[in-house]
């Protein structure tokens, strides 16, 4: 069995918690928000876990959770076999030359000030690689080709390219350094549908040359289908459903998960669909349900689903669902490439 380059174990993360002064006296404190409830996961090398939900499900909490840039409130996170956790400062920062992020924001997570080989040559400055400022330029000027621009933009600033040349800067920084893992928060989201597909690609073509493993946070299941090995689905800050691509899209067994899939939509008009409605809004995290998660939305949901929070069990080979009554139930979804 390979052993996992990344692995999370019963992560956690509350915020605004707080045990002021009157505790002391009512023996309570402020609850907080628990974003991220007890989330466990293996990442192999070289392969693509897709993370997907509605907003507010912990979905980037848990990528910035990944990557250290959130201490958790509880659990583990290993990576390569070392608790970051545990590391200080000093090491945590050699670390990171191994992880890195591309952001949602192509707009803002670039320097406005600063040229295109000013942003690419950052982290090899930062951590001291290549010979000198000509050798890091030459760099610069392979790692933009390898992301489909030209070298002649290097002297460029951010706002003379496009939404798509932008996240391509953000993809060329993330990958100077040749990490093991690259965390894609919704990498795609703020993009025309026209070139989302352009850099879900791209991340592929550059996985495959490259063989780092991708941790890639989303809210559409049509984009995730093209690039995912597995996939986990969240709700609320915990796991629903996770195991491999193509079980989970042939046959859901979580009522939420089929919910999703239901709705990714269809080019064809006249296709025979089945959506799933979902009543009810999603709950405030300061006031989860106390049992399942979705047991407020769920269609199925009986007395046991709001009494008792269900265990992540298995349903077949590598495919785990937190439900109490779970049911393979296919949805029909249509293949968007």
């Amino acid at each position: 069995m390979t052993t996992p380059l990344l692995r999370a174990e019963g992560l956690a993360k509350t915020f605004g918690e707080s045990r002021g002064w009157h505790a002391l006296f009512d023996g309570a404190g402020t609850a907080g928000v628990r974003a991220v409830d007890d989330v466990g996961f293996d990442l192999a090398p070289g392969e693509t876990l897709a993370v997907v939900g509605e907003s507010g499900c912990g979905k980037s909490t848990l990528a910035r959770l990944v990557l250290r840039l959130l201490t958790p409130s509880a659990g583990r996170i290993l990576f390569e076999g070392t608790d970051l956790a545990a590391l200080p400062a000093a090491r945590m920062r050699q670390m990171r030359q191994r992880m890195q992020m591309v952001f949602q924001d192509p707009f803002g997570s670039l320097s406005p000030r600063r040229t295109v080989a000013q942003i690419v040559a950052e982290p090899l400055e930062v951590f001291g690689v290549g010979r000198d400022a000509r050798a890091r330029r030459d760099a610069v000027a392979g790692l933009l080709e390898a992301v489909g621009l030209s070298p002649a933009a290097m002297d460029r600033l951010p706002r003379q390219f496009s939404g798509g040349q932008r996240q391509r800067i953000g993809i060329a920084r993330a990958i100077a350094l040749q990490p093991s893992l690259i965390v894609a928060d919704e990498p795609v989201s703020a993009l025309d549908v026209s070139v989302q597909a352009q850099i879900v690609n791209l991340l592929q073509d550059l996985q495959a040359r490259s063989g780092f493993s991708c941790l890639f946070i989303a809210h559409d299941l049509a984009v995730v289908r093209h690039i995912a090995d597995r996939v986990m689905v969240m709700y609320l800050g915990r796991v629903m459903e996770i195991g491999p691509k193509d079980r989970v899209y042939a046959a859901p067994h979580h009522p939420y998960t089929q919910a999703l899939l239901s709705a990714v939509p269809d080019p064809d008009p006249d296709a025979p669909r089945r959506r799933i409605v979902l009543s009810g809004d999603v709950p405030s995290p300061r006031t989860a349900p106390t049992g399942c998660a979705f047991s407020t939305r769920c269609p199925i949901a009986r007395d046991i689903c709001h009494r008792v929070r269900p265990p992540l069990a298995g349903v077949g080979e590598g495919h785990a669902v937190g439900c109490h009554f779970a049911a393979p139930n296919p949805i029909p979804v249509p293949d968007l490439r």
